[in-house]
């Protein structure tokens, strides 16, 4: 089995899993950890207090004189930075506003953002010297292209990038994560993302709001004996550390009042895939999907929780005791790796708080939500079906869809496309899985789209929704119902597992246009970072 260099300094400098387990997963696979820690400094279950990530204010806010709009204007700035993850040892991150996850952005639809991500990053990364450029994606909004976070066009250190956000879509949550080309995964591990979440009307008035209104960020890390993150992706096929972070603390513990929560679940992990359980087995509601709420709520006692995927669930604490814990589970899904402690999540400790009876959500479980765009489509109105398979080249280690990845498109000079829908056109896309021993969350850039069936069969329950990510496993077929609407230009289709991503199972597609055809918003093109002359 061939290395890169790349992979035996970060199998060489952890020595987690070692190079002979680097094809791992073909199945379920079980161990104690991954971390090199002593048993006195690896983090437990339950032990940390749960924290919500801070919201961020405008600095500023104006009218768009084109359309009367409001628009709010946000800063972020990209560091390097300590964080307070285990019991004693500090642990470098990388974050937005130095910290992780990053600051939510928290907006009501129709009002327009403006965000500087300033790079002010280190020239490389710490564990393996590559070039800490970025490239920031607002992964659930229909930005034009040249502010959607296209993977070639980047940000580099010292330089900044404005990104203007239309919020003109259905309440949702939608979440903000580095992009950089090739080396998406570990920027995101190392503490590149964050939630921003867009409220309506009816999205408030249904659901709870507020300190009920709870952003739950989960991703999966192991750690190096210094406390740092260790980094082993397995030859490019995936990371699953052996230690659960939630908003950046192992295992935490929140304590909740005898009411209805809303908990937007973001699994922001780069390859682990979850499947959420109460311990208790009282259900999990399902509200909302990537694309916002769900015509009618679902209850679950568990689903199946890709990378990238939001899914916001109603849980009812009304009939525990004072002093009960429920603990958040996971029972986890095929071709995970698994260790001692990733079978938990975190734990509610309930209270016996007075509640205020006055809000209607306090013990609202609604049944009925809402139709959409995407969930109001219909088959026949499908002009045309596409074929897409995801798969590994064993030869080269390398992930393609169908046969192309984003070498070949930057070998075209960013040309090549595997489609070509007409703007506003409807299309079946049907993505299939029959690598055997991997599942594979895909996402499709600008466009919500409707699971219409996997392998023959309805979506399962809690799917039922607008999404833009959907969970390809193991020998499934997907078809997916979507409209190429409202821009025209470049996007992205890729998998959400980053390693996969980025060795190189990602590939563009062009709406509304002919290669020919003059593009204003050429991603590469248009809206160029720029120096930025401010003190760090």
């Amino acid at each position: 089995m061939s290395m890169s260099r790349r992979q035996v300094l970060l199998i060489g400098g952890l020595g987690v899993l070692g190079a002979g387990a680097a094809m791992l997963p073909t199945a379920t696979v079980e161990a104690k950890s991954a971390s090199r820690l002593s048993a006195s400094e690896l983090p437990r279950p339950f032990q940390a207090v749960f924290e919500r990530s801070p919201i961020l204010a405008p600095y500023a806010s104006g009218v768009d004189p084109e359309d009367g709009r409001p628009v709010n204007f946000y800063k972020v700035t990209e560091t390097a930075a300590m964080a307070n993850i285990l019991p004693r040892l500090s642990t470098p991150i990388l974050g937005y506003n130095g910290i992780f996850p990053g600051p939510t952005i928290s907006l009501d639809q129709g009002t327009k953002a403006v965000l500087r991500v300033r790079n002010q990053l280190p020239a490389q990364h710490a564990l393996d010297g590559h070039a800490l450029s970025t490239s920031t994606h607002l992964h659930g909004s229909a930005s034009l292209p040249q502010f959607d976070g296209y993977a070639s066009d980047i940000t580099h250190p010292g330089f900044y990038k404005d990104y203007y956000y239309p919020n003109f879509q259905p309440a949702r949550t939608l979440w903000y994560h580095d992009h950089g080309v090739h080396f998406t995964a570990l920027n995101a591990y190392s503490g590149l993302a964050a939630q921003y979440h867009m409220h309506d009307q009816l999205e408030r008035q249904l659901l709870p709001q507020d300190r009920f209104d709870v952003a739950l960020t989960i991703n999966d890390v192991m750690f190096a004996s210094d406390g740092s993150l260790g980094y082993d992706d397995n030859t490019h096929s995936g990371l699953w550390g052996d230690v659960i972070l939630v908003n950046g603390k192992p295992w935490p513990v929140m304590k909740v009042q005898k009411r209805v929560y809303r908990f937007r679940i973001l699994n922001a992990s780069i390859s682990r895939s979850l499947r959420p359980t109460l311990s208790t087995r009282d259900p999990l509601v399902v509200v909302a999907t990537d694309g916002g709420l769900m015509p009618t709520a679902q209850a679950v006692s568990s689903y199946r929780h890709g990378g990238a995927e939001r899914y916001e669930v109603l849980i009812d604490f009304r009939k525990y005791k004072t002093g009960q814990r429920i603990e958040l589970q996971n029972l986890s899904n095929k071709n995970n790796v698994d260790y001692d402690f990733t079978n938990k999540i975190m734990a509610f400790d309930v209270t016996n708080d007075p509640v205020d009876t006055t809000d209607p959500t306090w013990n609202r479980i609604p049944t009925t939500l809402t139709g959409s765009e995407a969930m109001s489509l219909k088959a026949s109105q499908s002009v045309k079906t596409r074929s897409f398979r995801v798969k590994r080249n064993d030869s080269t280690n390398m992930w393609t869809i169908n046969d192309d990845s984003w070498q070949d498109v930057i070998a075209s000079g960013y040309k090549k496309v595997a489609a070509d829908p007409a703007q506003n056109s409807v299309e079946i896309w049907e993505i299939e899985n029959k690598s055997g021993g991997w599942f594979h969350p895909v996402h499709i850039h600008l466009v919500d789209f409707q699971i219409l069936s996997r392998n023959g069969q309805a979506p399962f329950a809690y799917e039922r929704g607008p999404k833009d990510v959907v969970y390809v496993g193991e020998d499934e077929k997907v078809k997916l119902l979507m409209k190429f609407t409202p821009h025209q230009g470049l996007y992205m289709m890729h998998c959400h597992n980053l390693p996969h991503e980025d060795h190189d199972m990602m590939v563009q597609f062009r709406v509304g246009l002919k290669e020919s055809d003059p593009d204003p918003n050429d991603p590469m093109t248009s809206a160029k970072a720029l120096w930025d002359d401010q003190p760090t």
